[in-house]
């Protein structure tokens, strides 16, 4: 078996399974957010459950319209507090929350082997800690916060391998978006993506989350590395409950296995408005901009900010450009402030927002006018993603977004920092 059809299999109480075999699997983890939980709350208390199954089960983060921009969001986290509070389950409030796939891991409450679910389509980050996590509708939810159980067909996985080591300012944003510009959006559909490699395992747990986010824009089911000795470093100190290590079969069937020499590739830009419309940044053209987001829970930890410091610092954001800085979490915000880039940030003339997804999806802190043009750390430019339907959105690791930001039109940190 492969190494989520370990994971499935062994949560399934079954000695095997196999793709596109329908199980009822046990969850360890079920997440919702300010927009997806009332839905499921609602169907959670119209079918008549009392009690969810497992509180500490079950968590929410609202970090989708927080702080609160407007009345209705307000009711909806206020919703979401409300039933929290009944049920008892874990709710992470303003001032202590983070985006939530930023925040879950940050806290130990995903661990290797997990079993979870999200209503959320980019939970399949967590599968970077050797986890199945996948995202799914809030009826689904609402059904695992009543029994703890989902029902699902098994993926099959596609094995993708890398090879060579990363270029100056290459980063795994890069290895994503050159993966998913070669197979397409629908180029893992339903399927899982097990990430390997001599590149892959080099990469910090920052870089892995990175990578897991954006399998789902290639149309997976979820993304998964195995663990290792760095997994096994950023767990050591967050678990708080036990947790199982699983290792895929060295006769595991992969329904393909794909292969990158990454040596040689330039940053990466995905073009409006889908992440498959992925050139190098040397054949992008001549691009203004309007504004520059680096944040989101693909590109918002630690890692992400020092690297679009190490652009901003003692330079200045073109007059013409917006630049808005947010960091994944309270944790990453204050790590930031001690090691010196909020302030590199705010003397670069960017603006540094609290923890929230915010623009990423055109809620607010950076809604973009009819016409305008933004390069972001986020995951997804489909129209309308930011704002105006006749916005565009184009996607970069965060020394990209940062150096485009001091240019005013999109380029390569080559070209400032020389």
């Amino acid at each position: 078996m492969t190494l989520i059809e370990k994971i499935l299999a062994a949560h399934a109480g079954k000695k095997k399974v196999s793709p596109g075999e329908f199980v009822n699997v046990g969850v360890d983890l079920v997440l919702a957010n300010d927009i997806t939980a009332p839905i499921a709350i609602r169907e959670f208390e119209r079918i008549g459950s009392k009690g969810v199954f497992s509180p500490h089960k079950v968590v929410m983060v609202p970090d989708h319209f927080v702080p609160n921009k407007d009345i209705s969001s307000a009711e909806q986290a206020n919703l979401v507090r409300q039933f929290c509070d009944r049920q008892g389950i874990l709710y992470f409030e303003v001032g202590r929350m983070g985006i939530e796939h930023v925040l879950l891991p940050e806290q130990g409450l995903v661990l290797p082997g997990d079993v979870v679910i999200g209503a959320d389509s980019h939970t399949c980050t967590y599968g970077a800690l050797g986890a199945f996590a996948t995202g799914m509708g809030s009826t689904d939810i609402a059904a695992a916060m009543a029994t703890g159980d989902i029902w699902m067909k098994v993926p099959s996985t596609i094995k993708f391998i890398y090879h060579g080591s990363l270029g100056k300012w290459v980063r795994s944003k890069d290895l994503i978006l050159h993966t998913i510009g070669a197979i397409g959006v629908d180029g893992a559909l339903y399927s899982a993506m097990e990430f390997t490699g001599d590149a892959v395992d080099a990469l910090s747990m920052d870089g892995r989350f990175t990578m897991a986010n954006m399998a789902i824009e290639a149309g997976a089911k979820a993304g998964i590395f195995r663990v290792d000795n760095e997994t096994l470093d950023y767990i050591q100190s967050r678990a708080k409950r036990p947790y199982d290590v699983y290792e895929p079969d060295s006769n595991a069937q992969y329904s393909k296995v794909i292969e990158y020499d990454i040596s040689t590739i330039e940053p990466q830009v995905a073009r409006p408005h889908s992440p498959a419309n992925v050139v190098p940044i040397s054949q992008i053209g001549k691009i203004k901009i309007d504004q520059a987001v680096i944040g989101s829970c693909t590109n918002g930890r630690l890692e992400d900010l020092a690297l679009a410091a190490e652009i901003l610092k003692g330079r200045h954001v073109h007059p013409r450009v917006r630049c808005i800085i947010i960091p994944g979490s309270q944790q990453v915000y204050l790590d930031s402030l001690r090691d010196g880039l909020i302030e590199a940030f705010v003397r670069a003339g960017a603006i540094v927002s609290t923890p929230t997804c915010g623009p990423c999806l055109g809620g607010h802190m950076g809604v973009l006018a009819a016409g305008e043009r933004a390069i972001s750390t986020t995951n997804r430019n489909f129209i309308g993603r930011m704002g105006s339907s006749k916005s565009e959105v184009y996607l970069a690791n965060p020394a990209v977004a940062a150096a485009s930001a001091v240019a005013g039109k999109i380029t390569s940190p080559e070209d400032v920092i020389n």
